[in-house]
């Protein structure tokens, strides 16, 4: 009787761990913008930007501009946010809607806010296109409009 429950234990264990282990597709993005807006506020611009494809086909909209590729994308992120003069202010994420399109692609819409240290507070809309890789989820587009 012991023995079998010592088996049941074991294997209670092991399914509590693999059950904890897994994550949902909505959880795993959510953690992804979650490290973005942390590496953000720790003035991390590289940390920020590994939520993205690091592919030279990642684009990014903004402003009626189109920028295609990772560094690029990074250079006018350092360009706008840490250039002579700028600052990247605090980040938040508000109302984020995730829409899984199939099990290795998912639509995200939501509102940014930065709130910089003259009290001003930047804001605006985006939405992303995410796609799961071995690595884990990325961002393949970004569209994001400032009401600045």
């Amino acid at each position: 009787m012991a023995r079998l429950r010592s088996r049941f234990i074991f294997l209670f264990v092991l399914f509590s761990a693999f059950a904890a282990a897994q994550t949902t597709p909505e959880t795993a993005i959510r953690q992804l913008l979650d490290n973005q807006v942390a590496a953000w506020n720790r003035h991390d611009l590289e940390g920020f930007m590994a939520g993205y494809w690091n592919s030279p086909e990642l684009t990014f909209f903004s402003g009626g501009t189109i920028t295609t590729g990772w560094q690029p994308t990074i250079e006018r992120y350092r360009k706008r946010y840490q250039g002579n003069g700028r600052e990247m202010g605090a980040l938040r994420f508000n109302d984020v809607r995730i829409e899984l399109l199939g099990p290795d692609a998912a639509f995200v819409r939501g509102v940014f806010e930065l709130t910089m240290s003259s009290g001003q507070r930047p804001h605006g809309l985006f939405t992303l296109v995410l796609r799961k890789f071995p690595e884990g989820w990325r961002i393949v587009h970004d569209h994001t409009s400032s009401a600045e």
